[in-house]
């Protein structure tokens, strides 16, 4: 009897520890896209087919596109936020207000159709709303077909041409992009500039563009040779009025690219044979923190690679433009002008994101902390192995930025959705340093080695599957064999804190007497130090 309960306890102690991969339905689709540019009016016509496989169980009787551009006319919901919110963006500010007709921003679908049959669509601002004249029904594919006309907004915010810099074209949620359906349902989301939630999927996407421009894209570039130049396999060409640009992207849930004349490519590879790109404008005050950037991100690449799991992509690409730094699957855009170490700081930070916005794919919007925190956290990592920043400092910022927030009087909940935040401060400390502390105290909580191998497996597991906060903290707790779910619900669901002070300390002969206090409501583990009289030190654990 006393073996049977033995090896029963052992089969539980194994069944607690084995990880199985988790089963999570996925929406599919795939795009292909006809892009003409006519530059001189910043317009363009577009054209695409879709096929949508509905992997739901439910069937679909309506479907959803976001519109992104229209946030950019006057009046907009982008807009009214900015001009409202107590602490705008300084980006945006009113700047959309006051955009001339010919510098707004707009989608204007001309035509939809499903399986053949034309579709009953209006626009919601930025959301594209559609009525089915049939249901897609459960564990099946419909193919729509829609073309449009858009013009590119002035450069305000991530999207648009002419940037401060003089990019002249920075081309991200840029197209009628279909909305995400997963298992709570669609997330047509109004855009005010904040995240994200995409199907992934396969793009093919021509662009039509006047000869003299070169792109930077996600995906890669089917016909060098006849484009001419910008890419190592391509040979010099007599040159067109215009060239079309074939760009394939396979497994993706979005496409950005960027144009200008005056762009100049370089490449760098990783050991696993992945390419690094880089695309910039040909600058003399910059072009040289461009290419001392190339040997950091080869080795900021290869470390992440190691420590948060293998990028699963062979390309990635840095190009110029936007409004600072904004990632997309396979490109940030990041504006130029920069040292080196700040070029590198911010191309990590959004290469960083492939792993956890491009790759892993929680719901920004529910949860962005999951994406922009746990970025932070292994920003923070990297750059202390690029440039020896010290273990002592490592994820100090975040911590101070989360302690500015709850001291102001005005934080909130961590997992809220972004939209409902009521300050971009209460914004960029939950989503940036409180999901990045959170991380860090994770590791306090279960030990760093159990964090370090945790974030592996949870990469691996969860790749592609649109993880929520559940699914992060079961990895953690099989990693670790402890309950985690109280910290979660006090940390990321209250603006509760963690307080603990020495109350008093009382010598009685040759004992002393420490009390301590719990000021703030969330429990935590302590490790207490304490330095005797002859310089010696203990530390003590407190479950």
């Amino acid at each position: 009897m006393i073996l049977k309960s033995l090896f029963f306890s052992i089969l539980l102690a194994l069944s607690y520890t084995i990880y199985s991969q988790p089963d999570r339905w996925q929406q599919a689709i795939d795009y292909k896209m006809d892009i003409d540019v006519n530059v001189k009016k910043h317009q363009y016509q577009g054209e695409q087919t879709i096929k949508y496989t509905n992997n739901s169980p439910d069937q679909l009787n309506n479907v959803f596109f976001h519109l992104f551009f229209n946030a950019f006319q006057p009046e907009s919901m982008m807009d009214v936020r900015s001009r409202t919110i107590s602490d705008p963006d300084g980006r945006v500010a009113d700047r959309i207000f006051h955009l001339p007709e010919d510098e707004q921003g707009w989608l204007k679908i001309k035509s939809l159709t499903m399986n053949g049959k034309s579709l009953e669509f209006h626009t919601e601002g930025t959301i594209l709303e559609v009525t089915l004249s049939e249901p897609i029904q459960p564990n099946s594919t419909v193919t729509f077909q829609m073309t449009w006309d858009a013009q590119v907004p002035r450069q305000i915010r991530r999207s648009g041409w002419m940037n401060e810099e003089g990019v002249e074209y920075s081309m991200s949620q840029w197209f009628p992009k279909m909305c995400e359906y997963d298992f709570q349902g669609w997330h047509a989301y109004p855009y005010i500039g904040r995240e994200f939630h995409g199907v992934w999927g396969n793009y093919e996407v021509n662009i039509t563009m006047p000869s003299d421009y070169v792109l930077g894209f996600t995906g890669h570039l089917q016909n060098p040779k006849e484009i001419g130049y910008g890419y190592a396999d391509s040979e010099p060409k007599k040159r067109k009025k215009k060239l079309t640009w074939k760009i394939k992207a396979e497994n993706v849930h979005d496409f950005a690219w960027a144009a200008d004349p005056d762009f100049i490519h370089e490449q760098a590879s990783l050991n696993n044979g992945t390419v690094l790109h880089f695309i910039h404008q040909d600058n003399e005050s910059y072009n040289q923190a461009w290419v001392d950037m190339k040997k950091h991100m080869v080795r900021s690449f290869e470390y992440m690679n190691e420590h948060f799991g293998e990028y699963p992509y062979k390309k990635y690409t840095f190009v110029q433009g936007g409004d600072g730094g904004m990632e997309y699957p396979m490109l940030t855009l990041i504006t130029g002008n920069r040292k080196v170490k700040s070029l590198v700081g911010v191309g990590t930070h959004e290469g960083a994101h492939s792993w956890y916005q491009g790759v892993i794919g929680s719901n920004e919007m529910l949860h962005s902390w999951m994406d922009e925190g746990f970025t932070s956290f292994a920003t923070a990592e990297t750059m202390d192995y690029l440039f020896d920043t010290g273990q002592d400092q490592l994820h100090l910022r975040a911590y101070a930025g989360y302690y500015r927030q709850m001291r102001s009087g005005n934080e909130e909940p961590m997992d809220r959705n972004s939209d409902f935040l009521k300050t971009n401060g209460a914004y960029w400390a939950n989503a940036y340093s409180k999901g990045e502390t959170f991380l860090n105290q994770m590791g306090y909580i279960i030990g760093r080695e159990n964090l370090n191998e945790g974030l592996l497996t949870y990469f691996d597991l969860w790749k592609f599957k649109h993880p929520n906060p559940n699914d992060f903290l079961r990895v953690m707790e099989k990693q670790s064999n402890l309950e985690l779910d109280w910290y979660f619900q006090f940390f990321g669901t209250t603006v509760d804190t963690i307080d603990y002070a020495i109350q008093e300390v009382v010598s009685n002969g040759d004992k002393t007497k420490i009390t301590l206090e719990k000021l703030g409501y969330i429990p935590m583990p302590i490790d207490l130090e304490i330095t005797y009289r002859d310089n010696t030190k203990e530390i003590i654990y407190i479950p």
